[in-house]
């Protein structure tokens, strides 16, 4: 699978890109990764994903659009080598991500109230968590886009903290936190179905909704920087005893 990935990116890292709102803008860098880890917790039973950019992690925001369809999302991305069932998807294959992302024009976690303002169908700007499946696809320039599924088919592969968005996406409500540099997402272990031997990567991509049909529901239209520099998923779980 690691080299469909990297297939798929070095497309986006080596490939002029025309199209309007491809995310340009957002380059810089804050979206500019330098390292990544993931640490087990024995005390806590808890995963904590850490990524290190060369600006402020989580300082840059997408404009918003006005509209869903074309809406910009900006994400840092963990792709895993976790399966699809360790985060409650019932799929075959893909490749199981930690996304946080920010996004003015939707709200895509509507049982999470994240700004604390009483609603909870206003919070898509606020950075927030996302378990997602992607898979290779050609449509658009990143050559990566979340998983769709027919609307039906959602109670049956999908866990019931989905956002109702007919693809392989589930807003878990994991704590984040940004300090200068860092970024940190709490995963207890159990969340991952206990597997701590799951091999990951970092990312810092640009993607766009589509609701037109003729683009996938949310493609990766840009990648900023990838920790490992080729998508190969080298980093692999430390343990630390304490906080």
């Amino acid at each position: 699978m690691n080299h469909l990935i990297l297939a798929a990116m070095t497309v986006c890292l080596c490939s002029p890109i025309f199209a309007l709102d491809t995310g340009v803008a957002y380059a810089g860098s804050n979206m500019k990764i330098r390292s990544t880890h993931v640490r087990y917790h024995h005390n806590l039973d808890l995963l904590v994903f850490s990524l290190r950019v060369k600006g402020r992690a989580g300082a840059t925001f997408p404009k918003p659009n006005g509209e869903l369809n074309g809406a910009p999302v900006l994400g840092y991305v963990f792709p895993t080598t976790l399966a699809p069932s360790d985060v409650g998807f019932e799929a075959d294959g893909g490749i199981v991500a930690l996304a946080v992302t920010a996004h003015p024009d939707f709200d895509d976690t509507p049982l999470w109230d994240e700004d604390n303002n009483g609603r909870y169908d206003d919070d898509g700007q606020v950075w927030h968590t996302h378990w997602v499946l992607l898979d290779h696809d050609t449509r658009v320039p990143g050559g990566l886009s979340v998983v769709q599924i027919a609307p039906e088919d959602a109670a049956q592969v999908l866990p019931p903290t989905n956002p109702g968005m007919p693809m392989y996406m589930d807003s878990p409500n994991f704590g984040l936190a940004f300090n200068n540099r860092t970024l940190r997402v709490l995963v207890p272990a159990q969340r991952v179905s206990g597997n701590l031997t799951f091999n990951f990567d970092a990312v810092a991509a640009f993607m766009r909704v589509d609701t037109t049909g003729e683009k996938p529901l949310l493609g990766v239209y840009q990648v900023y920087s990838i920790a490992s520099g080729d998508l190969s998923l080298p980093y692999s779980i430390g343990l630390k005893e304490e906080l």
